[in-house]
């Protein structure tokens, strides 16, 4: 059994194409741009997150870390605009992390916090 859709197809990919701007053109004085990890990795004691940010200084990025959820911002007066928040699925402990900007790409080495045993055993009378 076929079903054929209510509006026809050229109608929906122009609405497609309106509500996304085009993939890799990105104009150096664009006011905002969603950012999303080109890698993303993760081993027992960190989460690693890759991104691509060409065209920003590391003093023109802003990492913010809060429990687990990671923001990455450019500064105001960059010439790109980035934009990145995730929540991840354990605490990271911002002390131990570290952020490293090369060729363009920054990775975030972002620190697990230990999980603490907060068992109290209770003394039997």
């Amino acid at each position: 059994m076929f079903f054929t859709p209510a509006t026809p197809a050229g109608f929906r990919r122009q609405l497609y194409v309106a509500a996304r701007p085009p993939v890799g053109l990105v104009e150096p004085n664009q006011t905002s741009r969603s950012q999303r990890p080109s890698a993303v990795e993760q081993d027992e004691q960190s989460f690693t997150l890759s991104f691509d940010v060409p065209g920003v200084s590391r003093e023109q990025l802003v990492v913010g870390i809060e429990g687990n959820v990671v923001r990455l911002s450019s500064a105001e007066g960059a010439p790109r605009s980035y934009h990145f928040a995730c929540e991840l699925p354990q605490d990271i402990d911002a002390g131990q992390s570290a952020a490293k900007l090369e060729n363009g790409v920054l990775t975030l080495k972002l620190a697990k916090v230990a999980p603490v045993n907060r068992v109290t055993e209770l003394v039997i009378h």
